[in-house]
């Protein structure tokens, strides 16, 4: 809010959190991360994070669904709704990738939408905070 309030624009960092909000996570892929992988010391890719995020993940599957998207593409699109955000960095590792979530940068989530992601997203975190120290920040 501080950033539009006063004409600051904002760029985002990993809005598929490290791949944890493409949708193609799961409890196996994490546990076989290697050990050059950045994301096996990462608490949010190792249980009970990695339950609660993966627990927000279901949750917005069904919103990408009706709309006929990927959550990759739901990542994006909630990043970008707000007109403080000039854009998103979005890594690849093939050019695949990029042309798989460009089409984000299309779609306009309707108010009702935004409303049920806020919902997901204030379940999540206060699911994060009953871990209590645990807890190293949002998705």
């Amino acid at each position: 809010p501080f950033c539009g309030e006063n004409d600051i624009g904002v760029i985002c960092y990993s809005p598929m959190c490290k791949g944890l909000l493409t949708g193609t996570f799961n409890h196996e892929r994490a546990a076989n991360l290697s050990d050059s992988d950045h994301r096996s010391r990462d608490p949010k890719f190792a249980p009970p994070l990695l339950d609660v995020n993966l627990a927000l993940v279901e949750g917005l599957r069904p919103i990408a669904k009706r709309n006929g998207r990927t959550l990759a593409e739901l990542a994006i699109a909630w990043t970008l709704r707000r007109d403080e955000m000039t854009a998103a960095i979005v890594g690849a590792r093939r050019p695949t990738q990029i042309e798989q979530t460009a089409p984000a940068g299309d779609w306009q989530l309707t108010d009702t939408e935004q409303a049920e992601i806020a919902q997901l997203l204030d379940a999540h975190q206060q699911a994060m905070a009953a871990l209590g120290n645990l807890s190293t920040g949002r998705v």
